[in-house]
């Protein structure tokens, strides 16, 4: 029987990550750089691409950045493509870009009546068809390696918005979002099935991550949370190493919700 620092061993192991420029990505590069993995990282953002891999870099962490629009299928499969060249194997891949209302784009969040299908359909696009994409093109590889695939989720996949959260905070909550976000959870499962036996595919769900809300917002939260808090990115670095390496060996099709007890009301 092998011992858990073998199992959870991911030296000369290759992962690929999307929304590689932000926190939560950081968690999972820096956790999964501390095993022994090597990271390419996918973001629109090339800036703040290359800011994380002199970041990781800096941490013992070896980093590629491949600049890429997810909304764009051509791009993001010359992405995955140029990944795999890079590193000549893949042994996971990470989904976590996610096109939010945060990135301020118009008709993404608001009243219902204000979110339009053009902002719907990016989001769909970015959080839920991209990861299609890229399983397709990443499929040989990881089957090679027999890898692991991690659709990162969202609270706001396995229920609805509570609207008193936001209340004179000036956030809001985005239809598009919360629907890209419920359909991973299913193609979690079809690709699962259709995958098996040779690649494992899981979701991780998070809940709300703390990165400078209202403080209204966040008190409202932390009370309505069993732990009594909201998250914070390394929060996640176990549940990302642990779904990535040989501990989950015989898990897939599964969702691991990392919320604080938020879901369990």
């Amino acid at each position: 029987m092998r011992t858990l620092a073998e199992l959870s061993n991911l030296t000369g192991k290759t992962i690929l990550i999307t929304g590689g420029s932000g926190h939560i990505a950081r968690a999972a590069a820096e956790g999964l750089g501390e095993l022994g993995a090597r990271v390419a990282l996918l973001d629109r953002d090339a800036a703040g691409l290359k800011a994380r891999v002199a970041e990781l870099k800096l941490l013992g962490v070896e980093a590629v950045a491949f600049p890429c629009d997810l909304e764009s299928e051509a791009k993001t499969r010359a992405a995955a493509r140029a990944a795999l060249k890079a590193f000549g194997r893949l042994d996971g891949l990470i989904h976590l870009a996610a096109y939010t209302g945060a990135m301020k784009r118009k008709g993404a969040v608001g009243t219902l009546a204000s979110q339009t299908a053009a902002a719907m359909e990016g989001s769909l696009r970015v959080n839920l068809t991209a990861a299609v994409t890229l399983v397709q093109e990443c499929q040989k590889a990881l089957e090679a390696s027999r890898g692991s695939v991690i659709l990162v989720s969202s609270i706001y996949g396995l229920v609805g918005p509570d609207w008193s959260l936001y209340a004179g905070t000036g956030m809001s909550n985005s239809a598009g979002y919360n629907a890209a976000k419920g359909g991973l959870l299913q193609l979690t499962r079809y690709l699962s099935t259709t995958l098996a036996p040779k690649v494992r595919v899981n979701a991780l769900t998070p809940g709300g991550v703390l990165r400078g809300q209202p403080k209204a917002f966040v008190s409202r939260y932390s009370a309505r949370t069993p732990l009594q808090r909201m998250a914070v990115e390394e929060d996640l670095k176990g549940a990302f190493a642990y779904l990535a390496s040989g501990l989950s060996a015989y898990v897939t099709g599964q969702n691991l919700v990392v919320d604080g007890g938020w879901t369990a009301w």
